[in-house]
């Protein structure tokens, strides 16, 4: 068992995990820039020390200060939540080369899959089915519009380097592909330092699902299921759920075999999360990439499995084999996440500042708040505009509809814009009630401008 574990992120991930640290027995260290020095993150810990400036360069992504805080705290661990550090290789690498135990996968897992052309080319050698499109990165715009030919047009434009949509562009004709190449490569050098490009075929109508999965030290791999993450905007994923309207058990069982054999090949340990597109007939499925860390949504994999995937990441990397198997394994009802953000959905999801004037958190049966907010918070301008996840659970998905229509009605915060007006009204829609709807619902159903 670890003594103490440092939490080298902020906001709810980090309270999330002093919490369950609190519970197996683990103090805990909370890091924290200038601005986040009232965080509820840092009044729960047990020690907390500050490491910089506002800005993350400074602070929550300088490897050196975070370091030197678990140094001087006797920290024998560092969990990096799902921040800037939570897929970096070298911050891995240098956590297990000062004795301190990196709470994620090994730092080869990191080498193997590399970026994620690389990691694209990991998954087809074990046989996951992989979208087509470019062998690895691809190294001029002569070079792109060769491929763009043969993949077939449409084709999307991503970065090596990156996630969350930042350094994509997708391109539906010839004419397209030079100012697209140029404004993927400036962002994706803006967002992660690299330029570097790859290219597949841009699936137009197409569900995005992903696998949670878990893998040990010894070699055992095990999947909990699906989260349906199709309800995003601008590749950023707005509002999860468990299971999937449009995975029946069959597409499940070889969507969990396709995962759990991505990740066998390359001896994966901790939580991780493969993702897919699965094309309009629901029945073809591809490798879109996977995410070597804790995700933003693993609290729906948590409602409907009773597991706490925080927990068991940490029994992974103190070296302990899982305590289940594939067939222990079993789902119960259905679970939602809505992601609150401060943003106006009535002006474009434009990011709202200022301080809570007023809070009121729902409750009830099978609801759930993750947030580390209060009221008086002020939004720090520096971060992700993350205020907090909503989960709701029933027995079934009207049941978890209808309990997260009434929290979110009871979810009060003045003072700043948020994103409640949006999910209210997306609740409310007959296609997403059938679950109907697929990556370009939000985009087609909603204005930009407006939410009503």
């Amino acid at each position: 068992m670890f003594n103490k574990l440092l939490v080298a992120d902020r906001g709810e991930i980090a309270l999330r995990v002093i919490r369950t640290c609190k519970e197996l027995g683990i103090e805990t260290v909370a890091v924290y820039s200038e601005a986040d020095a009232h965080s509820s993150h840092v009044l729960f810990a047990d020690e907390d020390v500050c490491i910089g400036p506002p800005p993350g360069e400074s602070s929550y992504r300088n490897f050196a200060n975070i370091i030197s805080a678990a140094e001087l705290t006797n920290a024998d661990a560092i969990h990096p939540g799902y921040g800037p550090l939570a897929e970096n290789g070298e911050f891995a690498e240098l956590c297990r080369s000062c004795g301190i135990c990196f709470v994620g996968p090994g730092a080869e897992v990191f080498e193997k899959m590399g970026d994620k052309a690389a990691g694209r080319s990991a998954m087809a050698r074990a046989g996951v089915p992989t979208i087509p499109g470019s062998p690895g990165p691809v190294s001029s715009l002569k070079e792109a519009e060769r491929l763009a030919v043969e993949i077939g047009y449409p084709v999307r434009l991503k970065a090596a380097a990156g996630g969350g949509g930042r350094g994509m562009r997708v391109v539906h004709a010839p004419e397209q592909l030079a100012e697209a190449w140029d404004l993927a490569r400036l962002e994706a050098r803006t967002a992660f330092t690299s330029d570097v490009l790859y290219m597949e075929r841009s699936l137009e109508s197409a569900r995005h699902i992903e696998i949670q999965v878990l893998g040990d030290q010894h070699g055992n791999v095990v999947h909990l299921g699906e989260r349906e993450c199709s309800i995003q905007r601008r590749h950023q994923k707005l509002l999860e759920e468990s299971p999937s309207p449009v995975v029946d058990a069959a597409l499940r069982e070889r969507l969990g075999a396709a995962a759990v054999a991505g990740a066998k090949s390359i001896s994966y340990s901790s939580a991780g999360t493969v993702e897919f597109l699965v094309d309009g007939n629901g029945e073809d499925f591809y490798f879109l990439e996977m995410n070597k860390r804790i995700q933003v949504e693993h609290p729906v994999t948590e409602m409907v499995t009773s597991m706490d995937l925080i927990a068991e990441q940490i029994r992974i990397a103190m070296g302990e084999r899982l305590g289940f198997s594939q067939q222990d394994v079993s789902f119960r009802g259905h679970a939602l996440e809505c992601r609150i953000n401060a943003e106006d959905p009535n002006r474009g999801f434009m990011p709202s500042a200022g301080t809570i004037t007023a809070l009121h958190l729902p409750g009830g049966p099978s609801i759930r708040v993750d947030t580390h907010i209060y009221q008086g918070y002020a939004m720090p301008p520096y971060y992700d505009s993350l205020l907090a996840k909503v989960i709701a659970w029933g027995h079934t998905r009207d049941e978890s509809i209808a309990r997260m229509k009434r929290a979110l009605q009871e979810f009060t915060v003045e003072g700043i814009a948020t994103t409640i007006p949006f999910h209210l009204s997306l609740l409310d829609d007959p296609r997403f009630v059938a679950g109907d709807f697929d990556i370009h619902f939000v985009t087609e159903l909603f204005s930009e401008a407006v939410v009503v």
